[in-house]
């Protein structure tokens, strides 16, 4: 007998354009209707048709963010779902495939599993994927009701007939699923929360997007890329409620310099990428370093070098946004954690960015923007917009030298002035300049923001005690899975630090890693972070766990590294 209580693992397999996708997303939003807390994350090749693609749909009775090696229960809509999860199947896998998939194949639990026989029972060959959804509750021994209220409201559209078919498809796998959990002496005790709070489900592409709303943004200006597009179409679905100008420019060189453009009129801009269209903008960033003119930049990480694994995820470009453009020159990068960090960050980054009058990057990655997970209400946190312009008068200096570096920042039309901005080294006024001493005073202006920066920088997240001796770092979307194999591992002797800012670091964090032993997680082949920590305290790292597979780090290898250290 198979009992479940804290934590069953569903994935679904099949090629590009099968329905994986669809199968996952009705059932999150069923489940997290139901009350469950859900997790879901997703892994796709770089083709539009064929391949194999999965979705990992997790149902936990604490809340969890991270990917599971392990599988559960399996549903294969080809062979080749089979062939390509091999290496995570297990003896106690359940998997639910036509006789036809699992030929030549040892798959201990197989379940002969008739998606196209139902699905054209109930009408057409096309409610296999309601079929499939059907079965994963009935195994599961969950309500059928939500999901045929969510099956009414989807295809409303399309008429009754559409409707009543697609649940009668449902109530075929529900069936199927329920009796053969019974066979197989299948046992979930797993329950909803006790307490349901407001939650929304979304995905990490929704909260940056809701942050760049909530920051008062005006003006995205960007070039599609995988897998940062997301932002790009979440603000052109706003757009009009929210007065935003949404520009698909040209290439990435165009963005960055519109967005700059629109900046200098008064705008907050913002520009959305990956590594490889970045890697255009790096001359547009180091204009808006010269010029002063604040710019948020969102990177969504993937592997390279050049076109590499456009599909998959890492944590490779921390130092290509360290050490981006030419020039000595202030910057702020952020890496949210989590969807509610997320949310806050981007307000952040668009304050800071105008407040400090430079460029602030966030960073995230494929696994963090196409993973799917719930956020509560009261995790939500507003910030209010601070606006930083000045109304000019004739007089006015657009890089007038000041004690904290910061001049008063004005717009054109804004007042009498004339806001000059240049590429070129400038005096004040912003008329080109070759005098020694005005240069080192530009440069030094420029740098000396970092100061506060650092000052205002956020410290890093603990888990467990601050008296461990042993202290695990992680940045970025390793968030979740550092948290879950702590509290796995619940030693005393270890503790974690998750930092949400990687540039400038907060002076305390030194007091947080000094007399400890660093072992830092990342997403890389060389440890970048880990690199930093050394660069900027002098704190070498005991350890790197690290990873550039293209695939996210499982709790299971989390763990077992933990575990060697």
């Amino acid at each position: 007998m198979h009992h479940f209580e804290k934590d069953i693992s569903i994935v679904f397999g099949g090629a590009a354009g099968q329905g994986v996708q669809t199968i996952a997303d009705a059932l999150v939003k069923v489940l997290k209707k139901n009350g469950y807390y859900v997790f879901a994350c997703t892994e796709f090749m770089s083709r539009i048709r064929g391949g194999s693609n999965s979705t990992e749909v997790r149902i936990t009775e604490k809340k969890r963010r991270a990917y599971v090696r392990k599988i559960d229960f399996l549903v294969a809509l080809n062979a080749e779902a089979i062939e390509h999860l091999e290496n995570r199947i297990g003896q106690n896998t359940l998997v639910f495939a036509e006789n036809g998939h699992v030929e030549g194949k040892n798959v201990a639990g197989f379940v002969h599993t008739p998606f196209a026989e139902f699905a054209a029972k109930a009408g057409s060959k096309i409610y296999a994927n309601t079929v499939a959804v059907g079965i994963v509750l009935g195994f599961l021994g969950i309500s059928i009701e939500a999901f045929s209220d969510y099956l009414a409201e989807q295809f409303s559209g399309k008429g009754e007939k559409i409707v009543s078919e697609n649940i009668a498809a449902a109530r075929l796998g529900y069936d199927f699923g329920k009796q053969t959990a019974e066979e197989r002496e299948i046992a979930v005790s797993l329950k909803p929360a006790e307490t349901r709070v407001k939650e929304l489900l979304i995905d990490g592409n929704t909260a940056l997007g809701i942050g760049t709303v909530a920051a008062g943004c005006s003006f995205i200006s960007s070039y599609p890329m995988s897998p940062s597009t997301g932002l790009l179409t979440f603000l052109a679905h706003k757009a009009d409620d929210f007065n935003i100008i949404v520009d698909q420019a040209e290439d990435e060189i165009a963005a960055i310099n519109a967005a700059l453009g629109a900046s200098y009129a008064g705008a907050r801009a913002v520009v959305t990428t990956s590594g490889g269209g970045f890697a255009l903008m790096e001359e547009g960033v180091s204009l808006a370093g010269a010029a002063e003119v604040p710019v948020v930049v969102h990177i969504g990480q993937r592997p390279g070098p050049a076109t590499g694994l456009p599909t998959r995820t890492e944590q490779a470009d921390l130092n290509l946004a360290l050490y981006a453009g030419h020039g000595e020159y202030s910057r702020v990068i952020f890496a949210p954690g989590s969807f509610a960090q997320a949310i806050e960050l981007m307000q952040r980054a668009f304050n800071l960015s105008e407040k400090y009058q430079t460029t602030v990057f966030v960073l995230t990655d494929q696994f963090f923007l196409d993973s799917v997970a719930s956020v509560a209400e009261s995790e939500v946190i507003r910030l209010p917009v601070e606006r930083h312009m000045i109304k000019t008068t004739s007089e006015y200096q657009r890089y007038r030298l000041t004690g904290d570096g910061l001049s008063p920042r004005g717009v054109p039309g804004y007042g009498d002035g004339i806001v000059k901005v240049d590429s070129h080294e400038h005096d004040e006024s912003g008329h080109l300049t070759e005098d020694p001493e005005l240069r080192r005073n530009m440069v030094q202006k420029r740098l000396r923001r970092l100061e506060a920066l650092a000052e205002e920088s956020l410290m890093p997240e603990q888990f467990g005690s601050g008296e461990a001796e042993t202290v695990v770092v992680s940045w970025g979307s390793n968030r979740g899975v550092l948290a879950e194999a702590l509290d796995t591992l619940q030693k005393d002797g270890l503790a974690g630090l998750h930092f949400p800012q990687l540039f400038p670091l907060n002076p305390s964090v030194r007091e947080l890693l000094e007399a400890k032993k660093v072992i830092v997680l990342e997403n890389n082949a060389t440890g970048q972070f880990a690199d930093l920590l050394n660069r900027e305290f002098g704190i070498p790292a005991a350890g790197r766990i690290l990873k550039a597979t293209g695939e996210p780090f499982s709790v299971e290898e989390v763990i077992e590294a933990l575990q060697e250290v």
